[in-house]
């Protein structure tokens, strides 16, 4: 199993209590395991009945377990003051204003949401990837990890959002050759030939732009070779047509979806059991089967059928849940 693991799917479906169990299920298999969380709800702060931040922290009363949560809002928030201050350092006074008045546009439209929580994702798998140090630390400061499981946001952001690196690398690449050309132009009117391509080696702009497409580089080259993705869906058309799409669409982007986790089962009542509350289960199980039949012609391993329980899933449920996951933990069947 490839070191970072992504379970994605519609909104409700589960995402969480599924990425949460397998995180405790490699964790019990003796792997430092993470588990990363874009959900605004703060689900895993619910899950383990302990408050998380976006920072890496124990999970109490888990052995090799970790998890963090990031906050998507916040995420814009910090993407966006960093865009400023970095821009700000690069032109005069008087264009502040405007810039900023620019970036607070672009955060409005579609795509700059993904952007900066991709951002976040390529820290969290660089910090994570040994001997691959991220931008503000050295590399004997930052953790290691054996697994990482992100509980992704719903499909179509996710979708965009591992989209991503090949069309910013692209997009990065024109970006820092219209820079240089006219940079060069510039530099050699006002200071000569020269002088003008010791500045052009040292241009901020250019660095910054460089040192984001080999993050991005990292990114891709890190999804398509040692992550693994799995979709939660539950049994209903709504769901099954959702996942149907994403895989699609996954494969469109070179990324194979390795498996489905069908949760929120309903359980079949007992035979002896009557009355209207079983004739309603008895229904609604056989409406489910057929529905599982069509999850299985989707051409994935279903890994699990997950029945939905009483109670909330947190505690003790948590670890039965992750004992009906068949989702490898081994670290050595990298793909």
């Amino acid at each position: 199993m490839p070191r970072f693991v992504f379970f994605g799917g519609k909104g409700g479906v589960g995402k969480t209590t599924v990425s949460s169990a397998y995180g405790l299920k490699c964790a019990n298999a003796d792997l430092k395991t993470l588990v990363v969380s874009t959900d605004p709800a703060h689900s895993t702060s619910d899950l383990f009945d302990q408050q998380f931040s976006d920072d890496p922290a124990r999970v109490e009363g888990r052995e090799n377990l970790w998890a963090m949560e990031i906050d998507p809002e916040e995420e814009v928030q910090e993407h966006m003051m960093e865009i400023k201050r970095r821009m700000g350092d690069q032109v005069s006074p008087a264009l502040v204003n405007e810039i900023d008045r620019q970036i607070e546009l672009a955060h409005q439209t579609p795509g700059a949401y993904e952007s900066a929580l991709f951002d976040r994702f390529i820290e969290v798998m660089r910090r994570a990837s040994p001997g691959v140090a991220a931008e503000d630390e050295d590399e004997d400061d930052h953790e290691a990890f054996d697994r990482v499981v992100f509980d992704t946001s719903p499909t179509g952001g996710t979708l965009r959002l591992l989209s991503l690196p090949e069309f910013l690398d692209q997009w990065i690449d024109r970006l820092i050759d219209k820079r240089s050309k006219s940079l060069d132009l510039f530099e050699k009117a006002a200071v000569g030939k020269q002088e003008a391509r010791k500045k052009l080696k040292s241009d901020p702009i250019i660095a910054h732009l460089q040192q984001r497409k080999e993050k991005f580089e990292f990114a891709a080259k890190t999804l398509r070779e040692n992550a693994a993705f799995y979709l939660v869906l539950n049994p209903d058309e709504l769901s099954i047509r959702e996942t149907e799409r994403s895989i699609d669409q996954l494969t469109e982007y070179g990324l194979a979806v390795n498996g489905l986790v069908l949760n929120k089962v309903t359980p079949a009542p007992d035979d002896e059991e009557t009355g209207r509350g079983a004739t309603y289960l008895r229904d609604r199980v056989a409406t489910e089967r057929e529905r599982i039949e069509t999850v299985r012609g989707l051409g994935r391993p279903l890994v699990a059928r997950i029945e939905s329980r009483v109670e909330e899933v947190k505690g003790d449920l948590l670890s039965d849940v992750a004992d009906e996951l068949d989702i490898d933990v081994r670290p050595e069947a990298a793909a």
